[in-house]
């Protein structure tokens, strides 16, 4: 008997041995691969902030036609959906099948109300013209506000000098970006939530226990990423100039 347990031992160990360097590996390639998305969105961020630098009136302006209300519910959802994809990583490291489930399935439908929310932004831009190209729109609309940023001294003091046409030309630039960057988000989520309906599935089928769940830990580390660049996004497109 004591023979035969210890021919199984090294067995054993080379099996978790191999699953934990798969695991290590695992989260070396999502660090990695996240890492390059970093990269990626920082150079948007960098770009968005030149551009804000440049024309900070006519971003304030174009921020301020923005509705503020489906931002901040879409970061309450997002903040709410990291919590629940932490609770289902927790639950597979318990063996909690069920709740591992029900919290993915939880993570799912948080993940998709906020893209519901985005298509209703998305919605308004095109109603209103404010998405660049041929029919955009902005001095228009917002001639009055316009005005009122050429006449006023900004906030450091200096004149705003910026005729009807500028507004309209840089204001598109703030709408591009706003749509390249948001839109490449929305993108991450949809990525995500497919991610999400395998591993549902995966953990329905009991694939996952406390000696094995590296997936649900993967895919919680990317939607903590996609959760945190949204953290960034909304104050630097949605909160300009609020504050006024």
């Amino acid at each position: 008997m004591h023979g035969h347990d210890h021919a199984h031992h090294p067995a054993l160990q080379h099996h978790f041995s191999t699953m934990s360097q798969q695991r290590e590996a695992g989260v070396l390639g999502m660090w990695v691969f996240l890492l390059t998305e970093v990269l990626f969105f920082g150079g948007l961020f960098i770009t968005y902030t030149l551009y804000r630098m440049w024309y900070y009136e006519a971003f304030a302006a174009a921020s301020k036609s923005i509705e503020i209300t489906p931002g901040l519910i879409n970061t309450v959802v997002l903040i709410g959906s990291s919590l629940t994809m932490a609770l289902s990583v927790r639950a597979s490291q318990t063996n909690q099948r069920k709740a591992t489930v029900n919290w993915l399935i939880a993570t799912i439908i948080l993940g998709s109300v906020f893209l519901g929310i985005k298509v209703y932004e998305y919605a308004d831009k095109f109603e209103h013209h404010h998405v660049p190209g041929p029919s955009f729109q902005f001095a228009s609309e917002h001639g009055a506000e316009g005005a009122a940023h050429e006449a006023a001294p900004a906030e450091g003091g200096h004149e705003v000098t910026m005729g009807p046409d500028q507004l309209q030309r840089t204001t598109q630039i703030f709408f591009s970006l706003y749509f390249v960057m948001t839109g490449l988000h929305a993108l991450h989520m949809i990525v995500g939530i497919v991610i999400l309906f395998i591993i549902t599935w995966m953990a329905h089928k009991g694939r996952f226990d406390s000696e094995y769940h590296a997936p649900v830990e993967m895919t919680g580390l990317y939607w903590h990423f996609v959760d945190i660049v949204w953290i960034f996004l909304f104050p630097l497109l949605y909160l300009v100039e609020r504050h006024n």
